[in-house]
């Protein structure tokens, strides 16, 4: 049996790169992100079967609902993983925090995020799925990184959401883990200059950025059957930061 994967951020850098691995490993892709990128469209194309998507702006987390699970995905759709991958990057010193930038953010990186789990986990109930949850998080909970309080407390967010969201729904073979990705070159680290980047990789145990490929394996592993025993984590993908 295919499993049906929803998948958001899906456009650009991880979330390409995962949703052509699910594709090659036969998964049927349900993706969301605000643009639909050439790669996008060739994908669809070459997986017609297998991939479908939506353009939405996640920042409408009150509207997720009809949005996403009425205009897009029904519990007509057994729903086997989430991988919540969208996110928005709000980066400056604690001096000269911005609240509406600051909200921009969560509504984005939290409050759309939890929306869609609650939904993703009525669906997996309704459909009697012992699913999978996946919040990707960032390096930056775990070690401090100047210019990046703000957006860490989003993804500190979820980590505390998903432990507890393992322990409320473990008993119906719900998962839900999140994976604690290192610095990768995407667009979001693409406004720090070489310099900045030098000092990041340095404080790594292998000195190099982590790969996009490399978190995208783990995340595959960890909405497949052979990650089963695997639940209320936080798996550490960082060329060895911690």
């Amino acid at each position: 049996m295919k499993k049906n994967i929803l998948v958001t951020g899906a456009s650009r850098g991880l979330g390409l790169d995962l949703i052509k691995l699910l594709l090659e490993k036969n998964y049927t892709v349900y993706a969301v992100s605000r643009s639909f990128p050439v790669e996008l469209s060739n994908l669809m194309q070459k997986y017609p079967d297998n991939f479908f998507f939506k353009s939405l702006d996640l920042s409408r987390s009150s509207t997720i609902k009809d949005d996403l699970f009425k205009n897009f995905i029904s519990n007509k759709i057994p729903l086997h993983g989430f991988v919540n991958n969208a996110a928005m990057a709000y980066d400056d010193i604690i001096t000269n925090l911005n609240m509406d930038k600051l909200k921009d953010m969560f509504d984005v990186n939290v409050f759309t995020p939890l929306h869609i789990t609650k939904y993703v986990i009525r669906n997996m109930i309704f459909n009697k799925i012992k699913g999978s949850i996946v919040h990707i998080s960032s390096i930056s909970v775990h070690t401090g990184y100047k210019g990046l309080a703000m957006y860490a407390s989003s993804k500190a967010a979820l980590e505390g959401f998903s432990k507890n969201t393992s322990r409320e729904w473990g008993e119906v073979g719900i998962r839900s883990n999140c994976l604690v990705a290192g610095f990768m070159e995407t667009s979001m680290s693409a406004t720090l200059d070489s310099s900045q980047k030098d000092r990041i990789y340095k404080r790594t145990s292998l000195k190099v950025p982590t790969t996009t490929q490399s978190v995208a394996n783990m995340i595959e592993f960890l909405i497949s059957s052979d990650s089963l025993s695997v639940t209320g984590q936080n798996i550490h993908v960082d060329s060895g930061t911690i």
